[in-house]
């Protein structure tokens, strides 16, 4: 009898996801099978991965609020950019990189509302504004309601802002800090959204979706009526512009790789921080290296090196400055890791290799991973980024530093 009230309760009386639990699988494959079963079952019942999918407004709490507070943040994004990225662009570096500079380090988790492995748009909508949303989302909330973010937050307040990239303007990183669309794949609306940003300088590929546009629209030239100066290509750091907000497109399309000529990153870093670092109420600055992440989809070990040598270069650029200055805080991190990249027995240290010659790598997908992701950080405040956590939290962290308001 207490057989069978014990069988009827597990049979009916526990929610499905523990009656789940308990069945123990009898091996491996069906022990995978099962823990599929349930990951199937969680998405099936619109479950997300993460308790608050939508983070209301809330107070944060730093771990020190007394240290001293940054008045720039610069936030630095390799794109795809895990353990292993990192170390097979330090082995091939004369075993160095700058990022062993920072003073604090940490692990995010990264996955979106809808899926363990996340995409770049919705890691990017945590970061710059704190939320949990599907993949694909640009600056929107599970219901598609814009969310406001930390460019938006700084611009209320009077600070300066501005957004590098080695991709597009409009990619999925650089748009969702300045705009709000359901589809990261709405290339010629995200465009649409950069006049009125506020935002202080630019810099990234695309000028296709402001003036090569399939509705004839010139987005380019209601950002010069918005007192952009557009400047295409090349440009000299030794010249900076009399005009507050500045322009600068690097490609009709997508930028090349570093590997085929592309060098930018490191001057366009130092001359965003130039055009922006007399803010009398402060700056902040996105820089992402965007195209750790197509090495990584591409399965090629070359281009993801040369990409993960070429961020870290524009790291030691604004790493220089960030010691020199003495108010800036420097937060560098990864949306997520791309092609579960190894470095596998056979690899050798030969630092300052001319080719990959030195790494034996694998891949285990040509997409993106669930693993957690480092974040190193220096600078004033730079203890908060220690420890383990949410993506969501790096928006949360940066708010409370710059002591930014929603409502503002």
């Amino acid at each position: 009898m207490l057989r069978l009230a014990l069988f009827l309760f597990l049979a009916i009386g526990l929610p499905c996801e523990a009656q789940m639990i308990v069945k123990k699988p009898t091996s491996v494959a069906k022990s995978s099978e099962a823990a599929q079963v349930s990951l199937d079952s969680l998405k099936i019942a619109h479950r997300a991965f993460h308790p608050k999918a939508y983070a209301a407004e809330r107070p944060f709490v730093l771990k020190n609020d007394s240290a001293k507070k940054p008045k720039n943040i610069i936030f630095m994004i390799g794109d795809g950019m895990g353990i292993s990225q990192i170390t097979a662009g330090m082995y091939t570096n004369f075993n160095y990189l700058h990022l062993e500079r920072s003073s604090h380090v940490g692990l995010i988790k990264t996955h979106s509302a809808d899926d363990l492995v996340t995409d770049s748009a919705a890691s990017a909508t945590s970061f710059a504004s704190g939320v949990k949303t599907y993949n694909g989302a640009i600056g929107v909330d599970l219901d598609t309601a814009a969310v406001p973010n930390l460019v938006e937050m700084a611009e209320a307040k009077g600070m300066k802002t501005g957004l590098v990239a080695t991709s597009t303007i409009v990619h999925a990183t650089p748009a969702c800090y300045y705009s709000h669309r359901k589809s990261r794949a709405l290339y010629e609306e995200i465009a649409t959204d950069l006049p009125k940003s506020g935002v202080d300088i630019f810099i990234g590929g695309g000028r296709q979706y402001f003036d090569m546009r399939s509705d004839g629209r010139n987005v380019i030239a209601e950002l010069e009526a918005e007192g952009y100066e557009i400047r295409n290509n090349i440009f000299r750091t030794d010249q900076l512009t009399d005009q507050e907000k500045v322009g600068i497109f690097t490609h009709w399309n997508h930028p090349g790789r570093y590997l085929g000529g592309r060098d930018y990153l490191m001057p366009a870093s130092k001359y965003a921080v130039q055009h922006l670092e007399d803010a009398e109420k402060g700056f902040f600055l996105m820089i992402e290296g965007s195209q750790i992440d197509w090495g990584g989809h591409a399965n090629d070990s070359d281009y993801i090196i040369t990409e993960m040598i070429e961020f870290d270069l524009a790291i030691g650029e604004i790493m220089d400055f960030v010691e020199a200055n003495g108010e800036t805080l420097l937060v560098i991190t990864a949306d997520h890791e791309t092609g579960g990249y190894a470095i596998n027995p056979g690899s050798s240290l030969t630092p300052g290799a001319s080719k990959n010659d030195t790494i034996a790598a694998a891949f285990t997908t040509d997409h993106h991973t669930a693993v957690m992701v480092p974040v190193f950080a220096i600078g004033p405040g730079a203890h908060e980024f220690s420890g383990v956590y949410d993506n969501t939290e790096i928006f949360y962290k940066m708010k409370a530093l710059l002591e930014l308001r929603k409502e503002d």
